[in-house]
């Protein structure tokens, strides 16, 4: 079965039902939705930030158990270096890992944020 790579804005939208997330839902059917290892730190700071009950952080950590996370090795440092020094592009470090990881992967990356990621040679890219 194929895998994609979601990033972190999709995660938000699926988490909190945005009218969004429909969008991109076909392009999750019948392929492994990954997160990079980053989406998963990201998304464990917002509890911390946001003073979330035991509740929403459970509703979280199931949520996260629909992925499979992708952590770095290193042929995906050396990606990330890369993508993380493109001239004329400036990239947060966070996106960076996520491009990074798809390219080592050969995966398709799912965002919403195309200006993020379009500049990333070789990135088979879904943004809607």
């Amino acid at each position: 079965m194929n895998k994609v790579i979601v990033d972190t804005n999709i995660v938000s939208f699926l988490f909190k039902s945005d009218t969004r997330a429909e969008l991109y839902r076909p392009h999750l059917k019948g392929v492994v939705p990954s997160i990079s290892f980053v989406t998963v730190a990201e998304l464990h700071r917002w509890p911390i930030e946001r003073n979330w009950g035991a509740a929403k952080i459970n509703k979280l950590e199931e949520g996260l158990k629909l992925f499979e996370v992708l952590f770095p090795d290193e042929e995906t440092c050396r990606l990330w270096a890369t993508v993380a020094t493109l001239k004329g592009h400036p990239i947060d470090y966070h996106d960076a890992w996520i491009g990074a990881t798809a390219l080592r992967h050969g995966i398709t990356l799912i965002s919403h944020n195309r200006k993020d990621f379009e500049h990333i040679p070789n990135l088979n890219l879904i943004s809607l």
